[in-house]
């Protein structure tokens, strides 16, 4: 092992700092501002597909539409989650391979974890496509309602593959340090959406099921302008290779099936919240609906901290800089706490434009009104256990993020909501926001407590190495049989 770097306490490694792991060094706050302010733009696009969608329907004049895509949008947020899974997965792997300076291995593992998304993504297409009405019963969406929103699904879902495939590739441009061009990739979303959408909802007068077929199309741009920046501008994906294929399938899985129960604990928990609220109308629903768009829009920061941070811990975990590591939980939840603050405070001010916007009446407005008033403070909490999620997966600690997330969509909603129901589809709110509060806390502590351990943990992972080159490691830094 190479002696350390005589640099600041804050920057000395054991390891030689490679010239392109730029997470290693320079400020760290300032690598969790860009970071975060990019992958938040992107992930606002991502998002703003739905926001769009939502209000050209609203358009139309017709509450079961707005209701039909509350209902689509939380089983198609499960897929959504699955792809963020598995991006985490392949930036984790990626970037520790560029944090130990071994961009053959990173290629390889780019390579592959693009393979991998590609199968996943289709198996779970095959399996959703023939449950969606199973779903939709679930959720309680009856009638007319339930036949629009299984027919805008039929249409969408089997793009699934190209949005994952999209979104893999904003993750690997991040791995490598390049959150500019990561923001773009997704940023085209947003663009397309604004173009596509009234083209096919008003243009060709499709309705609703315009919506889904822009989304097809608005998929496939993301996914050529991420090839386009991945491909030509980094050379950053290699050829993938049976044995790469087969050696890397371990740590990325080891990664990527956690991240994804991980993910997918939330539009679980958001399918009872939906399932509680349907008990109230239509016109509740449609206001969740809203609640829903809204959430990732005006808390994109926070929601994409976990996406955002993991290259930054990932690349320094690489260069054996533990130092760094905390610093940058440190420096990742101040900046979480004082965004949600401010943010809380533009909804406080700003919700009579949001129920205008969106022609929003009765229990409609009154959710979207309680939620920019009261509810949107839990966020505060939600971005605790965010950062904390991005630490376990990227650092080796993958089941902390399943078990405290899926802790937050069980006993942190279920009775919270099923006690709020007394009062009401507010009190369904109500308790969706409390239940997050302990788990984020408890998330926090647990986190600071492990990368206490990191130090040991990556002495034994270099002696495993060391002794036995062709391990198939989950922190295997690209070298050997692993990459």
């Amino acid at each position: 092992m190479a002696k350390a770097q005589s640099i600041s306490a804050e920057e000395k490694t054991p390891k030689e700092l490679p010239n392109n792991a730029v997470f290693t060094q320079g400020s760290i706050m300032r690598h969790v501002l860009t970071m975060s302010a990019t992958g938040a733009i992107g992930l606002v696009s991502v998002f703003l597909v739905d926001v769009i969608n939502l209000f050209y329907i609203s358009l139309l004049g017709q509450q079961e539409l707005a209701a039909a895509i509350g209902y689509a949008s939380t089983i198609v947020f499960f897929t959504i989650s699955v792809s963020i899974g598995f991006t985490i997965a392949a930036t984790a792997i990626t970037a520790r391979a560029i944090g130990a300076g071994d961009e053959a291995a990173a290629k390889r593992k780019a390579a592959t974890s693009l393979v991998y998304m590609v199968v996943l993504s289709i198996l779970i297409v095959m399996i959703t496509i023939p449950l969606l009405p199973v779903l939709l019963d679930v959720l309680g969406a009856k009638g007319e309602t339930k036949e629009i929103s299984l027919t805008f699904m039929q249409i969408s879902i089997p793009s699934f593959p190209i949005l994952g495939l999209g979104m893999c590739m904003s993750g690997l441009l991040r791995a490598k340090g390049d959150a500019k061009r990561a923001m773009y990739v997704t940023l085209s979303v947003g663009g397309a959406a604004l173009i596509l959408d009234p083209f096919f909802i008003f243009g060709l007068d499709l309705g609703i099921n315009g919506a889904a077929i822009a989304i097809i199309f608005v998929r496939i741009f993301m996914l050529c302008v991420g090839l386009y920046y991945a491909v030509y501008v980094h050379n950053l994906i290699g050829v993938p290779k049976l044995s790469s294929l087969k050696n890397n399938l371990k740590p990325f899985m080891i990664i990527g099936i956690p991240a994804v129960l991980t993910q997918i604990a939330t539009p679980i928990g958001n399918a009872y919240v939906t399932a509680s609220i349907a008990e109230f109308g239509d016109d509740a629903v449609a206001g969740w609906a809203i609640v829903g768009r809204l959430m990732p829009l005006a808390f994109a920061a926070v929601f994409s901290l976990s996406g955002a941070v993991g290259p930054i811990l990932s690349q320094n975990y690489g260069a054996q800089n533990f130092a760094r590591v905390t610093k940058t939980m440190w420096d990742s939840l101040l900046f979480s706490l004082l965004y949600c603050l401010v943010i809380w405070i533009i909804l406080a001010l700003g919700w009579p434009f949001i129920t205008q916007a969106f022609s929003a009446e009765a229990d409609a407005e009154k959710l979207i009104r309680f939620f920019c008033l009261f509810v949107a403070g839990s966020f505060i909490f939600n971005g605790a256990l965010f950062v904390a999620n991005a630490a376990f997966n990227n650092l080796g600690f993958p089941i902390y993020s399943t078990v405290f997330n899926w802790g937050r969509a069980t006993l942190g909603i279920i009775p919270f909501v099923w006690v709020g129901k007394a009062w009401g589809p507010e009190g369904v709110l109500a308790g969706w926001g409390l239940g997050g509060i302990v788990f984020g806390i408890l998330s926090v502590i647990v986190c600071f407590r492990e990368l206490k351990k990191l130090p040991e943990k990556a002495r034994i992972e270099e002696e495993q190495l060391t002794t036995i080159p062709s391990a198939n490691s989950p922190f295997t830094s690209g070298r050997g049989a692993s990459g």
